[in-house]
């Protein structure tokens, strides 16, 4: 039973373990299970009580009457609110982005809903990047409308003139509570420098009284190739469906942050019934094991990938890979704030959406499906699939046209991959030279 005390060991000595290293083991004891190796799947709605005294004392601390003494956890009660197998990867979710809490949900998009009614009220202001993930941005310019909060967009997150106009014609509405963004953005990669986000941040707090809370959709990189707690975001979001799930077989959602934050987001979480099940927690125990490996290798295909498309012989694209984007302001935010490149990007065909199509039902490896972060490779055509439900006038003017593709490079070779658009490159705008 002594290595019921190790479960939550970060060092050995004065030697802090690596996340990778943690990943295997940070938050579960075999001992509490018989001895199993690996976590089994509490299928359990509910959980009993040594003592209807204990009961009270559990209820108490899961609804914040009470604080849990520093390394308690609250205990278990009901599924709807806490689980063993979401507890595991809320421990190591938390570790991976470098915050000191975490809260699993069912969807990507409920960690986004959570943040969102969690912190926003009738009369707020949300003011965010553009483009956002389409769900996100329909969330936001529809759905919390018709509870009043309202909202104001940027379109260049590398310019500080730019956000503090939007600033000011949010605060216009009402106060500005929330600054979300999404870097790099989905489908087009573009960023929102951390830096000029808190300026903007500490001055709207001297103006308005309050801070307003930072949140960031941190899929496309995090937690491996950028983590954005420790630079002074409040909030990281995640669709846990992509690359962290990373083999297309679940969908799920985390937020991560300080206690008190994710204290009210698993408030929120537990009052609308935004938990995730044991069994898909358990998938994603299972996947946080190899997540660096399989970002780092797609990241170095996709890099691949992307430089052929770049110089291909058929016809010119443009690229949106932050690898080889030329603008120096971009690079040097870039570089500040982010460890590596992710796997997904897109390029602009500047055509129409027919030869776009066209090319994309030339391909034979790539599966032509929404999603990303997969172990297969898949494109597709935002402005007709994910990015929908946003207005044309505003996809034609953050990048989503009808001639960008978006593509997510899985484990499969980077030659075969290459091949397969060549040949479809060719066949849609003619032979080589």
């Amino acid at each position: 039973m002594a290595d019921n005390k190790n479960y939550t060991k970060k060092k050995i000595g004065d030697h802090e373990l690596k996340p990778e290293t943690l990943m295997m083991s940070y938050g579960y004891s075999p001992f509490f299970s018989e001895g199993s190796v690996k976590p089994p799947v509490f299928l359990t709605s509910t959980f009993a009580y040594q003592t209807p005294e204990d009961g009270e004392e559990f209820f108490h601390l899961m609804s914040g009457r009470k604080e849990a003494p520093d390394g308690d956890r609250s205990g278990l009660i009901y599924s709807r609110f806490n689980h063993p197998n979401a507890e595991i990867i809320e421990d190591r979710m938390a570790i991976l982005e470098g915050s000191e809490a975490a809260a699993v949900m069912s969807s990507g998009m409920g960690a986004v809903s959570a943040v969102l009614f969690a912190f926003l009220q009738a009369g707020d202001v949300v003011l965010h990047s553009t483009p956002l993930y389409g769900g996100t941005e329909t969330l936001i310019r529809g759905a919390m409308a018709k509870f009043g909060v309202k909202s104001q967009s940027f379109e260049n997150g590398l310019d500080y003139v730019s956000m503090r106009e939007a600033a000011n014609k949010g605060k216009a509405m009402g106060r500005v509570a929330m600054i979300f963004v999404e870097t790099p953005a989905n489908p087009t990669n573009s960023m929102v420098d951390f830096a000029l986000l808190n300026e903007l941040a500490d001055e709207l707090a001297k103006e308005q009284g309050i801070r307003p809370v930072l949140a960031c959709d941190n899929t496309m990189l995090g937690p491996v190739h950028q983590r954005v707690v420790p630079q002074g975001i409040d909030l990281a979001v995640y669709s846990l469906t992509k690359y962290i799930g990373g083999h297309s077989d679940l969908v799920a959602g985390a937020v991560c942050g300080s206690k008190v934050r994710i204290k009210a987001v698993k408030s929120m979480r537990g009052a609308i019934g935004l938990n995730l099940d044991p069994h898909t927690s358990w998938m994603i125990s299972r996947s946080l094991e190899t997540l660096t490996i399989r970002m780092n290798h797609a990241a170095q295909s996709a890099l691949a990938v992307a430089k052929w498309i770049q110089s291909n012989p058929y016809t010119p694209v443009e690229m949106h890979h932050s690898a080889l984007e030329q603008n120096q302001r971009y690079r040097a935010v870039y570089e500040r704030q982010c460890t590596g490149y992710g796997s997904t990007f897109s390029f602009d065909l500047r055509a129409p959406k027919a030869t776009a199509f066209k090319l994309i039902n030339a391909l034979s490896i790539f599966k032509s499906a929404v999603s990303l972060g997969g172990t297969e490779s898949l494109v597709c055509h935002p402005a007709s699939t994910t990015h929908s439900g946003v207005a044309k006038d505003i996809r034609d003017r953050v990048g989503v046209t009808e001639g960008l593709i978006r593509l997510s490079i899985g484990m499969e070779h980077p030659d075969d991959l290459i091949v397969d658009l060549d040949h479809a490159f060719r066949a849609v705008f003619g032979a080589k030279d």
